[in-house]
């Protein structure tokens, strides 16, 4: 079963973890050749060295977003040193970066998501995790008045007629994939509101579309016309994070 597994073109990590865990390896087999995710199966990952709890309710974390965590951090030490710095993960999904955040800063960090059941596999990762992290069930900003250090998101961006692979399609949540105005639709509620939730020394910290970088630039300057920003590419050299700051 082990090779026929790894046929699909998963690899024997992968399917190493799902046979040490899996109650029922022939339904699971079926349902990996209707493409379901190997990672709901197993039912956690390995995100920045720190299991993350994952099922149907919550986007499987990926190494795009490793990789915004890295550099994010690396902003912070930067701009802040060790000082403690208040921090918010909006659309925090299985709270993969807060968490990551929490464990690799001084900080307080909160997190907000839209959906209630998301926010229970985020409650149950942190717990694991053993990091104290406020998880608020809220529209992005909306309503909220507290000033941040940093802002952190990695929204929903995939426009809606985009095509994507049946395996994200079909199984992960659309609440946390497409969003309106070309994948733009949450950036701009973010920057339009912005001024009032940070501070006056602050870093902004967004995973964005690798054909978007050019329109949120343009909401930058509309909103934040005084911040300095820098667009960073993902390993594979595309446009993939932005960062705003004013230090």
């Amino acid at each position: 079963m082990k090779n026929k597994i790894i046929d699909l073109g998963f690899s024997p990590r992968e399917v190493d973890e799902l046979l040490s865990v899996s109650k029922n390896i022939e339904e699971d087999y079926k349902k990996l050749k209707q493409d379901y995710p190997i990672q709901y199966l197993i039912g956690y990952v390995n995100f920045y060295g720190y299991k993350i709890n994952v099922n149907e309710d919550v986007l499987i974390p990926r190494y795009e977003t490793e990789y915004l965590v890295e550099k994010t951090i690396k902003y912070i030490n930067n701009i802040f040193g060790n000082n403690k710095i208040d921090i918010v993960d909006l659309g925090c999904g299985s709270g993969a970066i807060s968490i990551a955040l929490s464990k690799n800063t001084n900080s307080n960090v909160y997190g907000i998501d839209i959906s209630k059941k998301a926010l229970e596999v985020a409650k149950k990762n942190a717990k694991e995790n053993d990091v104290d992290i406020n998880f608020i069930e809220n529209d992005m900003l909306e309503n909220i008045n507290q000033k941040f250090d940093l802002i952190i998101s990695n929204p929903p961006y995939i426009s809606e007629d985009e095509d994507i692979m049946d395996m994200v399609k079909k199984y992960e949540p659309n609440i946390a994939l497409y969003a309106p105005n070309n994948g733009l639709y949450y950036y701009d509620k973010i920057l339009s509101n912005i001024e009032k939730n940070i501070k006056e020394k602050y870093l902004i910290a967004f995973e964005i579309g690798i054909t978007q970088s050019e329109e949120i630039i343009k909401m930058i300057n509309k909103y934040l016309p005084n911040s300095k920003y820098v667009v960073e590419t993902d390993l594979t050299n595309r446009d993939r994070y932005i960062f705003i700051m004013n230090k």
